[in-house]
């Protein structure tokens, strides 16, 4: 059987965010020093094993700390745009296809036998819907209602890994949930569920994350590249892509080199080696 060395980094990343083993045992969250950092994907900081903050929880914590008492934005959040910024410029959206376990969880469902609903024209549209609601929940809901409202009305990642698993490992908590709760996991299975049928479908369509990361696709310093002398516009990387690309490396790329060996011509190449 052919090892897939994506997947073990992936796997292995996954694990890494996740080193406090003990908090599954405890039901406790930790909140050592390592939490004022940020891993680079998608892991709730309020999962039981996290040893470090998830980007987008922080950005909305400091866009509500950021505003005065006149409710006016008055700080600018440095730390977490910064370490935004120094992800991007590194990674871009290698983050989403080597560096987000929640990835991971959606590609392992797509590989569930069934019918598959392939990238069309409708898909790359809804594509931006990513970008509204990174306007909307990410930026614009946490100045207006002070609250983490992506992490507290949508994102599958927090109810999968902290949500869930504190209410298993908590009896007391069980008597608590309410809509909201009820709300959290049914976005979940819906997307869970999707993913069956639709390739990463919380990363085309609704991860903010992943919108973010793909503003610096085109000046990361990994990534894939594409050498125009080799090319001859052949599009068989385009059309074997499960994302909706219309070329190696645009924004909806997230840089998994499956495209590398569909290419004939060997025109597609990794700056620094991934794998």
């Amino acid at each position: 059987m052919k090892i897939d060395k994506r997947k073990i980094i992936q796997l292995t990343i996954g694990l890494l965010y996740n080193l406090h083993l003990v908090g599954f045992k405890d039901a406790t969250i930790y909140t050592g020093e390592l939490k004022k950092v940020c891993v680079p994907g998608l892991n709730c900081y309020s999962c039981p094993g996290a040893i470090a903050a998830c980007p987008l929880g922080s950005l909305q914590n400091q866009i509500m700390n950021a505003k005065g008492l006149n409710g006016i934005i008055v700080k600018f959040p440095f730390y977490i745009i910064g370490m935004l910024v120094l992800f991007g410029t590194i990674f871009g959206r290698v983050i989403c296809g080597f560096l987000c376990p929640f990835g991971l969880i959606q590609e392992l469902l797509y590989k569930i036998k069934s019918f598959k609903i392939r990238k069309n024209e409708l898909t790359r549209k809804l594509s931006a819907i990513k970008y509204i609601i990174l306007a909307l929940f990410v930026i614009a809901l946490p100045i207006v209602l002070n609250s983490p409202s992506f992490c507290k009305y949508i994102c599958p990642a927090g109810t999968f890994e902290a949500g869930l698993t504190h209410v298993l490992l908590n009896e007391k908590l069980k008597n608590t949930i309410g809509f909201l709760f009820s709300w959290k996991v049914l976005i979940m299975v819906i997307i869970f569920v999707a993913s069956i049928f639709i390739y990463r479908i919380f990363c085309r369509f609704i991860c903010p994350l992943g919108a973010i990361y793909s503003f610096f696709n085109k000046v990361s310093i990994l990534g894939l590249k594409v050498d125009s002398a080799k090319c001859i516009n052949c599009n068989a990387c385009i059309d074997s892509c499960l994302m909706d690309v219309k070329k190696v490396g645009d924004r909806e790329c997230i840089e998994c080199g499956d495209c590398i060996k569909k290419c004939k011509c060997d025109a597609i190449y990794r700056i620094k080696k991934m794998e």
